[in-house]
């Protein structure tokens, strides 16, 4: 039985691994599940990138929306504006919040988040051991200006979900990713794996956060398998989300041949890019990284699987 770890952030992390599912149907996947976009909302730890993954291979997930929960209502989040509580930018409905009130309780009781979301799991049965990539508290913080000319660090969330990205992000700090340790499971996942994957999640805010916990690139590295990525941008720009925003954060273009140079032969094996950007293959391979042009738009999940199992040909290709 192959033995695929994937590292995942969000929405473009949970639809890649519905392809996944169904182009490596015997497969043992265990994903490594980004936890900076994590926050603390009425009292509620929030965990949007595994919940997404959890709900979206368990059944659950809002379909158009790729995140959130099918039949929601927001009667819960309509009273507590009544009230006067806040934020209101962030909308929790009323079926994701048990979520998030059994997953505080039991960490109150004392459950790390990894046994947490073994728990969460149960009921869902999404077909792969789900780990959060530390049971620590890390949270990705984003640099922007401020009006009279300083500058503030808001919470990735803020940035993202009240501001929609529409301010220039200056820098992208994982706040406590310096201390913290990989979770149970994680680096022995690494250790086992036949192949590792980056889906075409944010590379600096989701895969790139994963990889700011001590331990895990060097687990990635001493593992002695292919890793082989694909890229979040096709034709100079994100699939979805704001990649590009984050990336400019950080220096890097946003262009397929730029993220793979970011990632670096040293992490990536192998490196996927869109029909759109064949042009880049012959540089990215000249960067000591194997390169493929395939189409890489997930319109389906026959899509998604046909990008799976592209990137499970190139770790082939790699790997003889």
């Amino acid at each position: 039985m192959q033995r695929i770890v994937v590292l995942a952030g969000g929405i473009g992390g949970a639809r890649f691994l519905r392809g996944l599912q169904q182009a490596a149907p015997d497969a043992d996947i265990t994903v490594i599940g980004n936890t900076g976009d994590d926050i603390h909302l009425f009292g509620l730890k929030v965990c949007p990138d595994l919940d997404t993954v959890m709900y979206t291979l368990g059944g659950g997930i809002h379909p158009e929306q790729g995140w959130g929960r099918a039949d929601e209502t927001f009667t819960v989040k309509e009273e507590l504006a009544a009230y006067g509580v806040g934020p209101e930018w962030f909308g929790l409905g009323d079926r994701d919040f048990a979520t998030h009130i059994v997953r505080t309780q039991m960490i109150a009781a004392g459950y790390p988040l990894s046994a947490v979301t073994e728990a969460l799991c149960r009921r869902w049965e999404p077909g792969v051991r789900l780990l959060p990539m530390t049971d620590d508290r890390v949270e990705t913080h984003v640099l922007i200006d401020t009006e009279d000319g300083g500058q503030k660090a808001v919470h990735f969330q803020e940035y993202w979900v009240r501001l929609r990205a529409s301010v220039a992000a200056r820098a992208v700090v994982p706040v406590g990713a310096e201390q913290a340790k990989p979770a149970p499971g994680v680096l022995d996942a690494l250790a086992a794996a036949d192949v590792i994957l980056f889906p075409p999640s944010n590379p600096v805010v989701s895969i790139g956060t994963i990889l700011a916990v001590p331990g895990i690139r060097e687990g990635i590295a001493e593992a002695g398998v292919p890793v082989v990525g694909l890229s979040p941008i096709v034709g100079g720009a994100p699939v979805r989300g704001m990649a590009d925003r984050m990336l400019a954060a950080i220096g890097v273009e946003t262009t397929a041949e730029a993220v793979a140079r970011h990632y670096g032969s040293g992490l990536l094996d192998g490196w996927l890019v869109d029909t759109v950007d064949s042009a880049a293959v012959d540089a990215v391979e000249a960067a000591g990284i194997r390169c493929r042009a395939v189409p890489l738009m997930m319109a389906d999940t026959d899509a998604a699987a046909a990008m799976a199992a592209a990137a499970l040909d190139l770790a082939g290709e790699v790997r003889a």
